[in-house]
């Protein structure tokens, strides 16, 4: 399963952005999608996820200000971000996991976008 981000660049403090993940391949069902970030000379931290019931998660430094959803009919997942800060420059992963399924086999998968770069200037 091939994931593809979009919708990063380059923003104002206090600004908004929205990100999306489309998802590509012979996806039977989705567990969790979720948004990470890794910000540079830092670990990659999650940002925000949702499960296949519609439970979100967020991380403490974006509760508020970042929205997660998703599409089950389009298998895509985007993360609306508000009130921007310098502090969320980062570069912005998505990350999708569930099972993936034709008539004759299936696989779980966990699956990794290339990544999208939000910068936020102060």
């Amino acid at each position: 399963v091939q994931l593809v981000e979009s919708g990063g660049g380059l923003v104002q403090a206090g600004g908004s952005l929205r990100l999306s993940c489309a998802t590509s391949g012979t996806i039977f069902s989705i567990n969790s999608m979720g948004w990470y970030r890794q910000a540079p000379g830092r670990q990659r931290e999650l940002v925000a996820s949702i499960t296949s019931d519609g439970n979100t998660n967020y991380t403490d430094s974006v509760e508020g200000r970042f929205t997660i959803f998703r599409d089950t009919a389009e298998n895509r997942v985007y993360l609306h971000m508000n009130s921007l800060k310098p502090e969320d420059t980062a570069v912005y992963y998505c990350h999708v996991d569930g099972l993936e399924a034709t008539t004759t086999w299936h696989r779980f998968f966990r699956s990794w976008g290339q990544g999208t770069l939000v910068t936020v200037s102060s």
